[in-house]
């Protein structure tokens, strides 16, 4: 396993056995390829596909149809994300096991913390066919 964190100062310093402190504030916020949401990569295993990411949800996002490749969690911080299945609301958790498919949307934003083993594999129309990284 080879995970690292984008652009996390001085971690080029830091042994294999080393643990990583970050400080999150001084992360970039990334755009994804749905426009409304962005993200910071806390850690990441391009071999893998292991990511945990902060999202950051704009009022009215809609995440276009996609699914769940391996288990992923969700912790919401602020605001809530809404599918056909329910709402997780600020303080929640939800998790979603291998082959889970739907559309996430947002109504009043939101601030999330997400754990992936592979990447979602999106299924509808500009996305289709791309990985979330």
């Amino acid at each position: 396993m080879v995970a690292t964190t984008p652009f996390l100062e001085g971690e080029d310093k830091l042994g294999p056995m080393e643990s990583r402190y970050v400080n999150v504030e001084s992360l970039p916020w990334k755009p994804t390829p749905t426009k409304g949401i962005d993200m910071k990569i806390l850690l990441i295993d391009e071999e893998t596909g292991l990511m945990t990411a902060l999202f950051r949800w704009e009022p009215g996002t809609v995440l276009p149809r996609h699914e769940h490749v391996e288990v992923e969690q969700t912790f919401v911080l602020e605001g809530s994300i809404v599918d056909a299945e329910g709402e997780a609301l600020a303080g929640n958790y939800v998790w979603r096991p291998p082959g889970n498919q739907h559309v996430a949307r947002s109504p009043n934003g939101a601030l999330v913390i997400s754990m992936f083993l592979r990447p979602n594999k999106f299924l509808d129309g500009d996305l289709a066919g791309q990985e979330l990284k």
